[in-house]
This record gives structure tokens, C-alpha cells and sequence, in this order.
């Protein structure tokens, strides 16, 4: 009977019986999972958009035809010498298949172009009359630039990043309105025993803190079970989008660890205030 008394005092108002703690917890992992992703695909467009632009922008691709492989050092020569070109340098045949492998698999050993790599010394330079010159000393030269693809990829990326921020705000909206039902559901089946605790003198803060507490812990333990399973899929995601940056990214190292870690104390923090608001509109209705 001592003890019936203890965990009546403990929880007068019966919430553990009244708030499932597993339905809430299960519908905040889901939203959970769903803001790691939005989140990730934000940073993943943001940091996409800042290499091309600061890296491939900035790169012209030059190419020879087999046949001019003796004009090699002569395209490098007359290139280095242009004041538009601040780096000029030869692409090896092992780092083009290295390149082409991502896409193409394993690349056979066949002849392939000639490649050279050059910077330019200002973004806003026009390649063509580079183009002109060098085809002019070497027949058969290409020069590609890259600032149109470039501008459209960077495009793509900002519409991606919009995308993802619009699903995160919604995933907070969502989460607001879930914790707000939930708080209701729970305030109407207890209404009997709150009642009699307002008539006895409990403060709408008292009531109130008992839900928002309840309900918080609850929300910050169903984030951390969303982050838990973000981690592996997001660390999919980083390996499958690795030919996108060259190769370099570590799927482990590039996860949004920070944000990550902070999914449970703001779902619990979003959980907590919900709560708050929606008992005290509840109460102040009471006669």
C-alpha cells in the first residue's frame, strides 16, 4: 500500500498510463528521421554548390587527339605563357581512368585523349580566343570550359537546398500539431483527476510542468531513436554521392554530426513548449 502511495505521489495525475510511451516516441522518430535527411540534403547541396562553383568554375579542360601526342609540351608551353591561364598541367591516363571508373566501371585499356587541366586567373575570363590560339598551334585542340554546367548544377543545388529547408520546416510544423493532438488526448483522459488537483490548489504551471515534462522526455527519446537509425542511412547516402566530389568525401566524416546531436534536446525542447501551451489554454477553459 506504502508503495501505491509513492508512485501516486510521484504521479498523481496518472501520465505514464495516459501519454503511450510508445506511439508518441515511434511518430517523433519518423519526423526525426525525416529532419536528419532534410538537413543533410541541405548541407550536402550547400557544400556541392561551393566546390563546383570555387573549384570546376574556375577549371577549363583542354583536349589533344591521340595523334598529337608529340605536341603535348608545346600546347603545356604555349598555354603557361597566356596571362588568362594561371596553371596549365598534364592529366595522367591512370588519373583519367581513375576519374572515368565511378561512372564507367573499369575502363579498358584503351588509347585514350589527351588531357590538360588549366585554371583560369579570373572566373569572368572568356576561353574562346584561348581556344583559338591554342587550336591554331595545335590541330584537333578542345578546350571545354566549364561555367555553364557549372552555373546550372549550383542552380540545381539552391532549388535542392530550398527543398529540403521547406521539408524541415514542415516536419516541425508537423511535429508541433502531433505533440499539441497528443497533449489533448492525454488532458482528456485525465480531466477527472486534474480537476480535482486544480480544486485542491495545484497551479496551471504545476499541471502544466507535469505534461510538458512527460512529453518532452518522451519527444527527446523518440528523436534520438530517429537520429540513431539517420546515422547509417545518411552515411549511405554521403558513399552513394561521393563521385559527386571527386571521390574524397569519407561517408562517415562528412555526416552532420552536430545536428545530429541536436535533433533530441530541440524535439524535446519543441515537445516541452507545446505541451506547456496547449495545458494552460486547457486550463484557463476550466470553470
Amino acid at each position: 500500500m506504502a508503495e501505491r502511495r509513492t508512485r501516486f505521489s510521484r504521479d498523481p495525475l496518472g501520465l505514464k498510463r495516459a501519454l503511450s510511451d510508445k506511439l508518441l516516441p515511434g511518430l517523433v522518430a519518423a519526423m526525426a528521421l525525416l529532419a536528419a535527411l532534410a538537413l543533410a540534403g541541405s548541407r550536402g547541396a550547400a557544400a556541392l554548390k561551393d566546390r563546383w562553383q570555387h573549384g570546376a568554375a574556375a577549371a577549363v579542360t583542354v583536349q589533344l587527339p591521340p595523334e598529337q601526342a608529340s605536341r603535348m609540351e608545346d600546347a603545356l608551353a604555349l598555354l603557361r605563357r597566356m596571362p588568362q591561364v594561371a596553371s596549365a598541367e598534364p592529366v595522367d591516363a591512370e588519373r583519367m581512368r581513375e576519374l572515368l571508373r565511378p561512372w564507367l566501371g573499369e575502363v579498358p585499356a584503351l588509347p585514350l585523349p589527351l588531357v590538360l587541366e588549366l585554371r583560369l586567373a579570373d572566373l569572368s575570363i572568356d576561353p574562346a580566343p584561348i581556344a583559338r590560339e591554342l587550336a591554331a598551334a595545335v590541330p584537333g585542340a578542345e578546350v571545354e570550359a566549364h561555367g555553364i554546367w557549372v552555373a546550372r548544377l549550383a542552380a540545381l543545388a539552391r532549388s535542392v537546398q530550398g527543398v529540403a529547408l521547406s521539408v524541415l520546416a514542415l516536419v516541425v510544423g508537423v511535429a508541433v500539431a502531433v505533440v499539441a493532438v497528443a497533449t489533448r488526448a492525454g488532458l482528456a483522459s485525465r480531466r477527472q483527476a486534474i480537476e480535482i488537483l486544480h480544486d485542491l490548489g495545484a497551479t496551471q504551471g504545476d499541471i502544466a510542468g507535469r505534461f510538458a515534462r512527460r512529453i518532452g522526455l518522451l519527444a527527446a527519446g523518440g528523436a534520438l531513436a530517429g537520429a540513431a537509425i539517420a546515422v547509417p542511412t545518411l552515411a549511405g547516402l554521403a558513399g552513394l554521392a561521393a563521385p559527386l566530389s571527386g571521390g574524397v568525401i569519407q561517408p562517415w566524416a562528412a555526416l552532420p554530426w552536430l545536428d545530429l546531436a541536436l535533433l533530441p534536446p530541440v524535439a524535446g525542447l519543441i515537445g516541452w513548449a507545446t505541451a506547456q501551451l496547449s495545458v494552460r489554454r486547457w486550463l484557463k477553459r476550466l470553470p
